[in-house]
């Protein structure tokens, strides 16, 4: 099973919404109906809010949603019958399709380095499991309840969901979320670092070497660094800056200034100097 395979492996083809419903609709069984033991998909319709994944339901009832090119790559249609493994990688496909699509949406806000894409897919996981967490205790303290009310109906409710949630399966998809937008060249450590030097030269002056240490801090190759950064010239970005913000201070703070963006002194000194006779 490709649970690699996503749309974005299919943008150029551009599929119409009545193409896609073609695709998992044909060679569908004549007969839905399901037996006692079957475990078969009844329906496939398309999702609301994202219009490349459509819903699966499994012996009538909604059980996960897959990307429209898992879909395809997996040979689903209304009336596969399926084992029980089945599922369980289709389950485990549609939890990382569902990661992958969040991840790419959120390196394709701005350009992203691999530690940072590492660091946010962690964050992702710790703040799911406090919601877990969360939601269990809300089970637990419900079930409390009504073991103190008496309620059989409600504590035999109450301990199904509290089962259900024990048995939720747990996936650790980053490797091939990053591998994956690496090799589709959504994530890049060099353009990252390009895009970072320019931005940060940008918004405020800053010398090369803060720039290499924050570069290094964000994960970025010592090498990649040096090349990205030493292409610049501190003495025209002092210029720049002096140029810019020598009414606003004096010579002597100034001077200060420069050196906490990481100028070399003497240079920063010399310049400024300069610029006052000037």
């Amino acid at each position: 099973m490709e649970i690699y395979k996503l749309s974005d492996d299919i943008l150029d083809s551009r599929l119409t919404k009545k193409r896609k419903y073609d695709i998992i609709q044909e060679d569908a069984s004549k007969d839905a109906g399901v037996s006692d033991r079957a475990i078969k998909i009844t329906d496939i319709k398309q999702a609301v809010k994202n219009p490349n994944r459509v819903n699966i339901f499994v012996n009538g009832k909604y059980v996960f949603s897959l990307d429209v090119a898992q879909v395809v790559d997996l040979g689903i249609k209304i009336g596969l019958v399926i084992s029980k493994e089945d599922l369980a990688k289709y389950k485990e496909a549609s939890e990382y399709g569902k990661e992958y699509q969040r991840a790419l949406e959120w390196v394709l806000v701005r350009s992203r380095s691999v530690k940072e894409l590492r660091e946010y897919l962690t964050r992702r996981k710790r703040i799911r499991d406090i919601k877990e967490r969360k939601n269990t205790w809300q089970k637990e303290k419900e079930l409390a309840e009504a073991v103190a009310s008496g309620n059989e109906a409600e504590i035999r409710r109450m301990q199904k969901r509290l089962i259900r949630t024990e048995k939720r399966d747990k996936y650790d998809f980053d490797d091939l979320i990053v591998n994956r937008l690496c090799e589709r060249g959504y994530v890049d450590d060099r353009k990252f670092a390009e895009y970072y030097v320019e931005n940060r030269f940008v918004k405020k002056g800053i010398s090369r070497k803060r720039l290499k240490m924050e570069l290094i801090r964000k994960g970025i190759a010592k090498d990649v660094v040096e090349e990205v950064v030493d292409v610049r010239n501190d003495e025209e970005e002092i210029r720049k800056i002096i140029a810019k913000k020598y009414t606003k201070y004096t010579p002597e703070k100034l001077i200060q200034y420069l050196c906490r963006q990481g100028f070399d002194y003497q240079l920063v000194q010399d310049l400024v100097r300069t610029y006052e006779k000037d």
